[in-house]
């Protein structure tokens, strides 16, 4: 329900062209973390915000600083063009969503405000040539920041005027810790800073100290997760590994879960043995895998997004497999450089519309289920959370749900009303498939799957940029078939069905076309069989006179 004295946008003194952008963007009023932190913003003062994924962090940043670019351009008989704020995130995705997020806000302001994102390495020369024109707002990761200011290709000393840690609670569990305090002796003495988490740690509290000066801390009194009215959070216990997988295929292939779904596993060798599993019953998955180029991963995420895909395999072991070993202060170890130090599921990254997060693998901390949860039900959509569990691990979620309860002691993990004994004539297609996923075919999956996106986005970068409808028709969720694929366990035959889903599950389901105008080809036709004889007629012929 709304607080009936709830600040709107309209009443926070906004520039009217930040005022068009967050209509069209369709937010009627602005969330608990931007009602707070927006006006504290505005009077210049320093902030730690701690707030729940999905709360509108962003925003709430993000809004405050155009203004204050949008007021200082606007005063100023000639302001000198220089970068004044800078953002910077725990991953690559999360700076290419801040920075669209950025220029949302700022679609009426573009020709006086511009934004730009240096995270990606393989980028430099661009980045380079980008920053020379000075954009007003960087965005970028601690490690891609501090290389252009050692390289002089970014000069905050003299300009800078707002900082911005996002996700603050990771940049040091990134390892990100010395390059933070590298890149602090390269800013001037006096700035405006905000630091912007879903929870406060003591990682917080160190970065709180290097950075803030006399902050406003917002610790907003609300769950770190919706409701149950708009959340529900379910568990269900699989006697063994081999129900687990049986059971998430009838919940797949018989459509019991509706619209997009996350599937989390806590390793990235789980992940692609799932995906070939679910490639036996013709289930079209992707898997997030951090070893993936940049521009793939951030191209699943958006076709996700756009519909084109209902499930997507993810591994938070990138961002919070550190929170459990101990932090990594450094590089990390050997194993750790396999995939993408910087790019993260778990946290921060917007996935639109996701109607179930299924937990396969229990997750390793609460904090990790969190930010798991965190990525349904976000807004006011309604989402649902199932955490697949062994006996073993019992004692384990008792310890999360004990947190997730809090003071109330109520149970929040729900048990899933299942029987498994109405699936059991599915159990031999299962063990067939799973048989079929070898070790030797998940490294083949790996390694085919990264070759595959090398290609799609090196060589063929410009290609897309020119033929921007053919980036479109790329698809992740294609079978890689390392293994062997039976095609009969495709089809579910109408006696496997338990007779009380018969009539209500929809098991011939088929993939989802992309939309593409299709051309239709003229038929070609033998001409000695379309040839007809047709029989002259006779002219009359002149009677001589």
């Amino acid at each position: 329900m709304a607080d009936p004295e709830a600040v709107g946008f309209e009443h926070m003194g906004l520039d009217p062209r930040l005022l068009q952008a967050v209509a069209d963007l369709g937010w009627s009023r602005p969330t608990l973390i931007q009602e707070k932190a927006i006006p504290l913003a505005l009077e210049g003062k320093d902030l730690l915000a701690r707030a729940r994924t999905g709360s509108g962090k962003t925003a709430a940043y993000a809004i405050p600083a155009l203004q204050l670019l949008l007021q200082r351009k606007a005063t100023g008989s000639a302001v000198e063009q220089a970068v004044r704020g800078l953002v910077l995130v725990p991953t690559k995705e999360l700076a290419r969503q801040a920075r669209s997020m950025i220029q949302q806000l700022a679609s009426y302001c573009a020709r006086d405000i511009r934004v730009a994102d240096v995270s990606a390495a393989e980028d430099s020369a661009s980045q380079r040539a980008v920053l020379m024109e000075k954009p007003d707002i960087v965005v970028g990761t601690p490690s891609r920041i501090l290389n252009h200011l050692q390289q002089d290709s970014l000069v905050l000393r003299d300009s800078l005027e707002l900082l911005v840690l996002d996700e603050a609670d990771l940049l040091f569990s990134f390892g990100f810790e010395e390059e933070l305090k590298g890149l602090l002796c390269h800013l001037p003495r006096i700035y405006q800073a905000f630091l912007m988490s879903a929870t406060f740690n003591e990682d917080v509290q160190a970065l709180k100290e290097l950075v803030l000066h006399n902050p406003v801390t917002l610790k907003l009194q609300e769950s770190q997760l919706p409701g149950p009215d708009q959340l529900r959070q379910f568990q269900v216990v699989c006697e063994t590994e081999e129900d687990k997988f049986l059971l998430l295929y009838a919940l797949l292939k018989l459509s019991l879960i509706r619209g997009k779904c996350l599937l989390f596993v806590n390793t990235l060798e789980r992940s692609y043995r799932l995906r070939l599993f679910l490639e036996q019953f013709s289930i079209p998955a992707c898997v997030l895998n951090g070893e993936l180029p940049l521009c793939s991963r951030c191209h699943i995420i958006s076709q996700f997004n756009q519909g084109f895909y209902d499930c997507v395999i993810a591994t938070d072991a990138e961002v919070l497999g550190s929170l459990v070993k101990g932090r990594r202060r450094g590089r990390g170890s050997r194993g750790d450089r396999a995939s993408d130090p910087e790019a993260g599921v778990a946290r921060g990254i917007d996935f639109h519309h996701v109607s179930a997060v299924l937990n396969f693998d229990l997750p390793p901390t609460p904090e990790a289920y969190i930010h798991r949860a965190g990525r349904t039900a976000r807004a006011n959509n309604p989402g649902m959370v199932l955490t697949f569990v062994l006996p073993t691990e019992q004692s384990h979620l008792d310890t999360i749900e004990e947190l997730l309860s809090g003071e109330n002691r109520a149970p929040v993990l729900l048990p899933y009303q299942f029987r498994m004994e109405e699936i059991e004539g599915f159990r031999y297609r299962c063990r067939d498939a799973m048989r079929s996923v070898t070790k030797q075919a998940i490294r083949e999956a790996r390694l085919k799957e990264i070759k595959e996106e090398l290609l799609h986005s090196e060589r063929l970068k410009t290609y897309f940029e020119d033929n921007p409808r053919d980036l479109q028709l790329l698809r992740h969720d294609l079978p890689l078939h390392p293994a062997i694929v039976k095609p009969h366990l495709g089809h579910v035959p109408d006696y496997l069905v338990p007779p009380a889903l018969r009539g209500l599950v929809r098991p011939h389901k088929k993939r989802k076309k992309l939309a593409s105008k299709k051309v239709k080809k003229a038929k070609t036709q033998n001409p000695l069989r379309s040839f007809r004889h047709r029989k002259e007629r006779r002219r009359p012929t002149a009677v001589p006179s």
